[in-house]
C-alpha cells in the first residue's frame, strides 16, 4: 500500500508555523523507536508524525519499530538497540528507579491508561457496584497485583472475587455476572462484533488509577547528551497525535498497515473513536499544555496510591523517573486549532 507524505506546500498554515527549518536529508540523525505492540491506531501519532515528514522537519530520520509477543523493547533500549521506547504506565519506570536503572520518561502520551472492566449491558449501575455485588472479575496476573489492588482499597473490590483472566472472553460472555479486563480501544469492539451487544464500559482512569500512559521512555544518558533530538522527537510526536486524531489520518494508517498486515480498517477506526471519547491522549492538563503534558503532582499522587497498596516502595526519589523539561509548553495547540476551530 503506497503512503503519500505530506511536504509543506499542502500542510495547513499553522502546521507550518509549528514546525522547524527542515534538515536536509544527508544532516538527519538516526532514531529508533521502539513501539510495546504490534502496530495499531494506539501508535497513530508516531506513524502520523513519521508519514507527515514531521520527525525529519526537525532532524531526525526516525525507524518505528515495532514490539510483539515476541520482542523486548525495553531491554533493546538497555542495551542501545534503541533511542527511546513506548512504555506502558509509569508503574515500571518507579520499579526501575527501585532497582537504580536509568531510565527517564520525558513525555507522557496517554493523559489517561486505556484499561477498562467491562460489564454486560445494563448489569450494574457504577463502577463501586462492582464490588458491592460481589461481580467476578476477570484480571490477568499484572493487573490483580496492582491496579486491582487499588480498587480493593477504593471501590470494595475483594481479593477472592477475581479470577485469572486469560485473554479468552467466552467466561465473560457466558456469564453476566462476570466483569472482564480490556483496553478501551480493543476488547470492547471485540465483544461487540462477537456477540452483537455493546457491554458497558468502565475506564478506570476515570475512577481513580491515575498514572500517565503510553510514556516515552528513554535513557538519562541519552538524554543528557541529546536533548535537541529528545525535544524534536517529544514535540512532533505531540503534533503526530494532533494530525491523526483530528485531521487526514490515512497515510499513517497505511503505514501501521503495512507493519501490521493484520489490522482491519474497522479496528483502526474503532480505536480512534474511542481514543476521542474517552480522552485517553487529549484530556486533563494536554488541553492548556499540549499532548504528553504531565505535572508533578499527579506523580505524587499515583506513587502514593501505588505505596499505600503494597506495589512500590516507600521513600524513592521519584523525580528522577521523569523530567518536564521537554513537555508542558503547548506544543501542537496551533495545530488542533487550524484542524478543529477549537
Amino acid at each position: 500500500m503506497r503512503c503519500l507524505l505530506l511536504t509543506p506546500a499542502i500542510l495547513p498554515a499553522a502546521l507550518i508555523l509549528a514546525l522547524p527549518a527542515t534538515a536536509g536529508a544527508d544532516e538527519l540523525t538516526p532514531f529508533r523507536f521502539g513501539t510495546n505492540w504490534v502496530a495499531q491506531a494506539e501508535h497513530g501519532g508516531y506513524y502520523q508524525a513519521l508519514a507527515d515528514g514531521t520527525y525529519a522537519d526537525c532532524g531526525l530520520a526516525v525507524e518505528i519499530v515495532p514490539g510483539g509477543p515476541q520482542v523486548n523493547g525495553r531491554a533493546l533500549m538497555l542495551g542501545g538497540r534503541l533511542e527511546a521506547y513506548m512504555g506502558g504506565n509509569m508503574l515500571q519506570p518507579f520499579l526501575a528507579l527501585a532497582e537504580d536503572i536509568p531510565i527517564i520518561v520525558v513525555g507522557a502520551n496517554f493523559q489517561k491508561e486505556p484499561q477498562v472492566l467491562m460489564t454486560h449491558p445494563g448489569r450494574i449501575d457504577s463502577f463501586e457496584d462492582i464490588g458491592a455485588q460481589d461481580l467476578t472479575v476477570l484480571a490477568n496476573d499484572p493487573s490483580f497485583q496492582t491496579w486491582y489492588q487499588l480498587f480493593v482499597r477504593k471501590a470494595g473490590f475483594k481479593d477472592e472475587n477475581r479470577e485469572p483472566y486469560t485473554f479468552n472472553s467466552a467466561p465473560f460472555l457466558a456469564d453476566e455476572d462476570k466483569a472482564q479486563q480490556g483496553y478501551v480501544t480493543s476488547e470492547p469492539y471485540a465483544i461487540e462484533r462477537e456477540a452483537g451487544w455493546k457491554p458497558d464500559i468502565w475506564l478506570l482512569a476515570d475512577y481513580g488509577f491515575e498514572s500517565y500512559s503510553t510514556t516515552i521512555e528513554m535513557m538519562k544518558p541519552y538524554v543528557e547528551a541529546n536533548a535537541e533530538a529528545v525535544q524534536c522527537f517529544v514535540d512532533a510526536t505531540a503534533i503526530g497525535w494532533y494530525n491523526y486524531l483530528y485531521g487526514d489520518n490515512s497515510a499513517a494508517n497505511a503505514l501501521i498497515q503495512k507493519d501490521n498486515p493484520d489490522m482491519s480498517d474497522g479496528q483502526l477506526a474503532y480505536s480512534l473513536v474511542a481514543m476521542k471519547e474517552f480522552g485517553i491522549v487529549d484530556s486533563g492538563d494536554a488541553l492548556e499544555l499540549g499532548i504528553n503534558a504531565m505535572s508533578e503532582a499527579r506523580m505524587r499522587r499515583f506513587y502514593e496510591d501505588m505505596v499505600a497498596v503494597g506495589v512500590i516502595d516507600a521513600g524513592l526519589p521519584i523525580e528522577d523517573a521523569y523530567t518536564l523539561q521537554f513537555v508542558n509548553n503547548g506544543v501542537g495547540l496551533d495545530v488542533k486549532q487550524a484542524l478543529t476551530g477549537q
